[in-house]
């Protein structure tokens, strides 16, 4: 793995956190949300060494996201601290691995990390990343 994400790349950790947070407050399924999003032409655009879209802020990119999916509401709602958990730790593995979120998502969907924020997120995002990782080798 690569080394640490300097602050620019934390910054962008953190947006997309928030972003998963704010599908919270318009009662966006979330595993649903997780995958589309993981998936979407969207978040390629996230995934690139440089997009403005990075710096819209989290409010565009849902609004950019909901104008390319259909999204639905309802279903299930992860809690707000693992949403932002998830979203921050996807962006961050993007940063370490170089990987593509469609890539990440496989190895470790929405349910996963649903499952493993309560023992993974007092730890260093990069070892919370290999742990996931090694759960992905060992069970699929």
């Amino acid at each position: 793995m690569a080394g640490d994400p300097g602050r620019f790349e934390r910054q962008l950790c953190d947006i997309q956190g928030r972003l998963f947070e704010n599908t919270l407050a318009v009662g966006l399924d979330s595993f649903t949300f997780i995958q589309e999003f993981m998936n979407s032409r969207t978040c390629e655009f996230l995934d690139m060494p440089y997009d403005r879209l990075q710096w819209a802020g989290e409010e565009y990119i849902l609004e950019t996201l909901l104008d390319e999916t259909l999204l639905k509401t309802g279903g299930s709602l992860y809690s707000r601290e693992a949403m932002y958990w998830i979203g921050y730790t996807y962006r961050y593995w993007h940063f370490i691995t170089g990987e593509s979120s469609r890539e990440i998502v496989r190895q470790a969907d929405g349910e996963r990390m649903r499952s493993c924020y309560a023992g993974f997120h007092t730890l260093d995002v990069t070892m919370a990343v290999e742990d996931l990782k090694e759960i992905h080798k060992q069970i699929g």
